[in-house]
Parts: C-alpha cells; sequence; structure tokens
C-alpha cells in the first residue's frame, strides 16, 4: 500500500487526528491557520483548536492576488503560474507556522488548504445557456503538499458544483456537526468579504439546515477604506461612525438583481466591488463625503443581512451568533443589533472555543477530517444535494 494512504487509513482509525487548516478570504489580508486536534467524525465531531494565527500578506503578495482577483479579464499564462506560486507560498508559511510553534511534523495527519478564490460564477451571473455554475480557487495543493511533506486536500468547492450546489457557502456542514442544538433554534451568521448564514433549527435535523450567502459583508466596506483613505479596512468602524446614512444611494445599492433572486443563492466580489459602488455613485446627484458614503455601506450590508434573515427564517425565539471579521465592526455590529432587535445576538466564541476570527480555518480542518473518515451520508437542501466528503487529496511524493 502507498506509505501516504497507509498513514491516512491509520489517521481514519485512530482515536484523534490533527489538522491543519488554511483559509484566504476574500479581503486578501493573509492567510489563517489553524492547528487543531479532532476526534470523531459526523454528529461526533469533537474539535479543540490548539493553535491559530492570522499571517498577514506583504503588499507584494496583495499586489500578485489583485492581479487576478474577480478580474473580468486577466493574463491567462499569469494566473496559471499564480496558482503553482501561490501554492508554494502557503507551503512556506506552513512550514513557518510549524517551526515558529516547534510543532512536530510526524504527528500531522493532513493539510486542509482553501486555497485564494479568484472567480465565483453562480449560475445566475452568466449567460451561458449550456453551462452551470463555477468556481475557480488557486494555491496548488500539491505544491503544498511537495513544500511541507505533508498530505493536502484542497479544492474543496467542486464537489459541491457535481452534486448541484453553487460550490458555495460551504459552512453548513462545519455549523451543523458542530453548533446544531438539540432545544434552540440557531442562526449561523458569517461577515466576511461575503456574509452568509447558515440556520440550525432545533433538534439536529439535517434536513431542515439551511445556508445562504445574503450579499456583502466587508468587502464594500474595505474597498472604499482603501479608496478614500488608503486604510485596509475602517478600523473599528471609526469612518462609519461619523457619517449618515444617504437613503437615496442605499436605495440605488439595494436594486441589485441579486436581492430579487430566490433564496439560498451565492454571489462574490465579482459582483459587489469597489468598481459597483463608484457607478452606483454615478448615478446619484448629491456630492457626499467619505464618511457618509461609508456609513451607507455599513448599513446596506446590515441591512442586506437583516432582509435576508427576515425573509428566511420562520422561527421564533432564535439565537444568532456571528463570525468573521464583521465583529469587530461596532458600527456594524450596532445597525444589526437594531434590525434584529427580535433576535438575541451572540458572537460564535460564546459557544465554542473556535474564535470568530478562527471559524472558516477551522471549518476546512473539519471538512479534511469527513473526507478521511467521515460517512457519505448526503441530504437535499431545497433540490440541492449536499455531500460530505469534499476536497481532492495531494501526496507529497
Amino acid at each position: 500500500m502507498n506509505t501516504y494512504l497507509e498513514k491516512l487509513y491509520l489517521a481514519a482509525r485512530a482515536d484523534e487526528r490533527h489538522i491543519i487548516g488554511l483559509m484566504s478570504g476574500t479581503s486578501l489580508d493573509g492567510l489563517d491557520i489553524a492547528y487543531c486536534k479532532f476526534t470523531g467524525h459526523g454528529l461526533k465531531t469533537a474539535v479543540e483548536v490548539i493553535i491559530f494565527e492570522t499571517i498577514p500578506y506583504p503588499d507584494h503578495v496583495k499586489e500578485k492576488n489583485n492581479k487576478s482577483f474577480a478580474q473580468q479579464e486577466v493574463d491567462f499564462a499569469y494566473l496559471v503560474l499564480l496558482n503553482e506560486w501561490l501554492g508554494r507560498y502557503h507551503g512556506a508559511l506552513v512550514n513557518q507556522f510549524i517551526q515558529k510553534h516547534q510543532l512536530d511534523k510526524a504527528s500531522i495527519d493532513v493539510i486542509a488548504s482553501h486555497g485564494q478564490t479568484v472567480m465565483h460564477v453562480p449560475h445566475h451571473q452568466h449567460s451561458y445557456k449550456d453551462m452551470l455554475s463555477g468556481t475557480l480557487q488557486i494555491g496548488d495543493g500539491d505544491q503544498i503538499a511537495v513544500g511541507t511533506g505533508m498530505t493536502t486536500i484542497s479544492d474543496f468547492r467542486q464537489k459541491h458544483i457535481a452534486f448541484g450546489g453553487e460550490g458555495a457557502p460551504l459552512a453548513a456542514y462545519g455549523d451543523f456537526l458542530l453548533y446544531s442544538h438539540p432545544n434552540e433554534h440557531r442562526i449561523l451568521l458569517n461577515i466576511g468579504g461575503i456574509a452568509n448564514f447558515t440556520l440550525l433549527p432545533a433538534g439536529g435535523d439535517v434536513s431542515k439546515v439551511f445556508v445562504t450567502d445574503t450579499g456583502p459583508g466587508n468587502k464594500l466596506m474595505d474597498g472604499w477604506a482603501y479608496y478614500s483613505q488608503g486604510m485596509a479596512f475602517d478600523q473599528n468602524g471609526q469612518l462609519a461612525a461619523v457619517g449618515k446614512v444617504h437613503t437615496p444611494l442605499l436605495s440605488r445599492l439595494k436594486r441589485h438583481y441579486f436581492f430579487s433572486l430566490p433564496f439560498p443563492k451565492s454571489t462574490g466580489p465579482e459582483v459587489f466591488n469597489i468598481d459597483w459602488v463608484h457607478a452606483a455613485l454615478d448615478d446619484i446627484p448629491d456630492p457626499l463625503s467619505d464618511a457618509d458614503i461609508m456609513t451607507t455601506l455599513c448599513a446596506f450590508t446590515a441591512e442586506s443581512i437583516a432582509d435576508a434573515i427576515h425573509n428566511v427564517v420562520q422561527q421564533s425565539d432564535l439565537h444568532l451568533y456571528i463570525s468573521g471579521g464583521g465583529v469587530h465592526n461596532p458600527i456594524l455590529m450596532k445597525m444589526l443589533s437594531a434590525l434584529l432587535h427580535d433576535i438575541t445576538i451572540d458572537t460564535i466564541d460564546t459557544i465554542s472555543n473556535i474564535a470568530a476570527d478562527a471559524k472558516e480555518a477551522v471549518l476546512f480542518a473539519l471538512l479534511a477530517n469527513e473526507t478521511i473518515c467521515g460517512n457519505h451520508w448526503n441530504t437535499t437542501q431545497n433540490g440541492t444535494l449536499l455531500p460530505t466528503t469534499l476536497g481532492k487529496i495531494s501526496f507529497p511524493a
């Protein structure tokens, strides 16, 4: 038997597995690395986050990614080369992480890498009648495996598309396995570049789980912070705090066709980006301050999230738990609290040892754990099959 395959076989039968989860999101701010210990699988999954760290990307890495990220036209040769380069770079960051924290590579069963999304195209976003949905994540798993000497599982979203889904959001898997509750109706909201939520009705019935994107999360606010202030993001909501919501601009933003589509649905920065904001501003005759635009974008994110929840969720006595970078924006949190005043709101770390910023990296570690030793249970979600073994396996040699 292949020695690496044998190691996976033994890991699947072991009492616990050590997995490193990697996540690079639409903010392009850095690589999230979560070193996790798993016991069990499926509904018996338990996870301990031993170490979590975000390694920031230097400017030259951000510039490399931005040349292909969510661009309608790219240099095809550059994209192919960037796929390989980013895999090597992520592998080098993992080696750096392991050395810094004095981890034993032999004790790590696999690396789980989300990669970097460069294009997400659900079916509603294109006009090719004979094609469905598609998504592309770069940062080749073979490069990570060879560079680290560790088996790597990557490219998780393709199986979801193969089963008829849109490749996003994938949060429902981890949310259902880790956070289902026998008595409490829960919504798990993640506010990254794009916002999404998972509805977990009380009782743990997988057929009733619902997941959808809601629209922009931090992406538009981050884009405006960089364009207007030269900042990576609006730290502590300081710019949004001094502006006022401009109702005509907010109404213009909310007229986007995405918000009239039926749920569930997915989207990305290919649609919601700074160029789209500028196009909307061109339709507004009023002179607006940078602060007013930021406050309006913040309100746009909050209202699109709240509107989606109110449209989808029928349960009463709900408890909403938030993760992602959006939890650090107090103005956004204040707006959400006002719009969802009938729902109890907390951050995700109040019900687990998983910090809000670490949740997505842990999710992909969990998906790798399921791929190694999980069962092949499937369910339907509004007509979309959900497989539980996702990702492609790359051996180091």
